[in-house]
């Protein structure tokens, strides 16, 4: 999960409240189920002596905000009194969570808000085609139709001279219609951000299309019958990076100085020398450790922490200090079903 977005929550000003749960919109009671789910929300809240202000904030963005479409899950996070994380994730969370706390509680947005990949899909044959990019929540953000020239396009039969200009014709349209289509694509791929391209439609038509591309569009290309399988695609692609992620953390784990360390006292010293690029969150217990006055400052024990120079310091939970840390040394932060030491994992920048 990319944490640029969310750098600026980490240092805001708490308290923070934090809430997870499903919005699925989907049954015709679904008005009544959020108003519900809201209610349940709203007491645990409020026994946990959250700020009036954000309750309120809260209740007006839930039942005021815009509806989802279909099985869904929401994520809402506010510092202060104030909403500062409002977002539909694309699967429900297991439980509802309602959490009042020092720090903001990210780790189920990681877990169940991890976003599709901005892509382009394509339609072509070798005269024309549709494409269309999407950004990382499905939304369609452009689209292009082209057209282009059809005729001839087939060989025609017979010899002589007559017949090898009409070939000439026929090859040359091709490769023109072909370099649009592909120039549209690479565009449209830039524009978006794209991390996958998809280019459906008849086999010859399709391989030309991508032979075409430029390298960097080429290299996230994939070839489909239908434009349909778009979504599929997509997920496979993004589950195959979060295996990459997995397998470089073992391998590294594996080897004396290998860039990998796990459980809370090898993951927090990485985190103070900001010498984490990508934290990995199996299922932490309810271990609590100390920071200072930045979420970077983080340790284990006070003393350890006081020798780094921290005058003030604070114990809070595991969970929601340790990804805290992360995202304020520009991190990644993953979710993954690995069994970890103590629920953390890191991949290292150096040795």
């Amino acid at each position: 999960m990319d944490t640029t977005t969310l750098r600026p929550l980490v240092t805001a000003t708490g308290p923070f409240t934090s809430v997870y749960f499903e919005d699925s919109h989907d049954t015709a009671d679904a008005e009544k189920q959020l108003e519900l789910k809201w209610r349940e929300l709203k007491d645990a809240l409020t026994a946990q002596h959250a700020p009036d202000g954000a309750v309120s904030a809260l209740e007006s963005a839930i039942l005021d905000g815009p509806r989802a479409t279909g099985r869904s899950g929401r994520a809402l996070l506010a510092a202060g009194e104030r909403v500062v994380v409002d977002e539909h994730l694309p699967s429900p969370p297991a439980s509802t969570i309602a959490r009042v706390s020092d720090l903001p509680y990210l780790l189920p947005l990681a877990r169940y808000g991890e976003l599709a990949l901005p892509h382009v899909v394509a339609e072509v044959d070798q005269v024309s085609a549709t494409v269309k990019a999407f950004d990382e929540h499905g939304h369609e953000m452009a689209a292009e139709e082209v057209s282009g020239q059809d005729h001839p396009v087939h060989h025609t039969r017979g010899g002589g001279e007559a017949h090898h200009r009409m070939q000439h014709r026929t090859e040359e349209l091709k490769r023109h219609n072909v370099a649009d289509i592909a120039g549209v694509i690479a565009r449209l791929a830039e524009q978006a951000n794209a991390q996958l391209i998809v280019v459906a439609g008849e086999v010859q038509g399709r391989k030309a299309v991508i032979d075409e591309l430029p390298e960097a569009a080429k290299s996230i290309a994939r070839e489909a019958t239908h434009s349909d399988v778009a979504d599929e695609l997509a997920e496979a692609v993004r589950q195959s990076r979060l295996n990459d992620v997995v397998q470089q953390f073992r391998d590294a784990l594996n080897q004396p100085d290998g860039l990998a360390v796990q459980g809370l006292e090898a993951v927090t010293a990485a985190l103070r020398e900001a010498n984490v690029e990508t934290l990995l969150v199996g299922d932490p217990g309810e271990d609590v450790v100390c920071t200072g006055p930045t979420p970077a400052q983080i340790a284990l024990g006070e003393e350890e922490l006081k020798a780094y120079g921290a005058t003030e310091i604070h114990r809070c939970r595991a969970d929601e200090a340790v990804p805290a840390a992360a995202i304020a040394v520009d991190a990644d932060l993953v979710h993954v079903d690995e069994e970890l030491v103590e629920g953390f994992g890191a991949i290292l920048r150096h040795r």
